[in-house]
């Protein structure tokens, strides 16, 4: 049987008990039914992975005793800031636990002028949490330590103006270029995706105004959340630790 792996949001030590979290002890107590002396696997987001061992499974709690700990690094040399205009329903979902699996460092969810997702205040807070659970459970499923960073949403304008060194790009249907003749970025590539009806006019000057270098994937018109985990993957396999 595959050990589970469960995310701890608080530094962990060997030798400590520690009670999990709510979710992580349904999970593991109710879902996978595990008893006292079962082995898990812990990480802490120090891209450390922690061995550890139930001592209490109740109706109370779910405590585990940490045994052990040693380096392991999956994280790729490509550092990738994803900028996502919001998708409807559950393709945001989908794009946020595949581009984790694929390697994305940061994800920025954007409003545009064409961006169908209506959210704001509450509802839009209640949105981040659940898509935050959704990198948690991404990373403990594909092996990542370090647990990738959901920022809150901002406007696409406001992302762009940010100041970060590294290349900037846009995925564009009538771009020249292609990811095959890219530079090697020194400080990391930060990718924009557009809404499910593109860019506006006006955005895509907005964007070669902050300096975004337009790309092209191919000849064939690809939806949102496909675009972004095809352009991930040409940028891992590369710049990065795919292929």
């Amino acid at each position: 049987m595959r050990i589970p792996r469960i995310y701890h949001p608080a530094p962990l030590t060997v030798g400590t008990v520690l009670a999990l979290g709510d979710d992580a002890a349904h999970h593991v107590s109710r879902v996978l039914r595990m008893t006292v002396d079962a082995p898990i696997a812990l990480f802490d987001g120090s891209n450390h992975v922690f061995a550890a061992r139930l001592t209490r499974v109740d109706k109370k709690g779910v405590e585990a005793t940490v045994l052990a700990t040693q380096m392991e690094d999956r994280e790729s040399l490509l550092h990738l800031h994803l900028g996502q205009v919001m998708s409807r329903g559950e393709k945001m979902e989908f794009t946020i636990q595949k581009s984790i699996e694929l390697g994305v460092n940061v994800i920025t969810p954007l409003f545009s002028a064409r961006c169908g997702v209506k959210l704001e205040g509450e509802r839009l807070e209640k949105k981040l949490q659940q898509w935050h659970k959704i990198a948690i459970g991404a990373c403990e499923q594909c092996g990542r330590n370090r647990l990738a960073e959901i920022r809150p949403a901002m406007t696409l304008e406001a992302w762009c103006a940010e100041q970060e060194a590294g290349l900037k790009l846009n995925l564009h249907p009538r771009a020249q270029q292609s990811i095959n003749t890219l530079p090697l970025p020194a400080h990391g590539i930060r990718l924009l995706i557009g809404p499910e009806g593109g860019l506006s006019a006006e955005e895509i000057a907005l964007t070669a105004n902050y300096g975004f270098t337009d790309i092209l994937l191919g000849p064939r018109v690809l939806r949102t959340e496909t675009t972004a985990l095809t352009a991930i993957t040409a940028l891992q396999v590369r710049f990065g630790d795919l292929g």
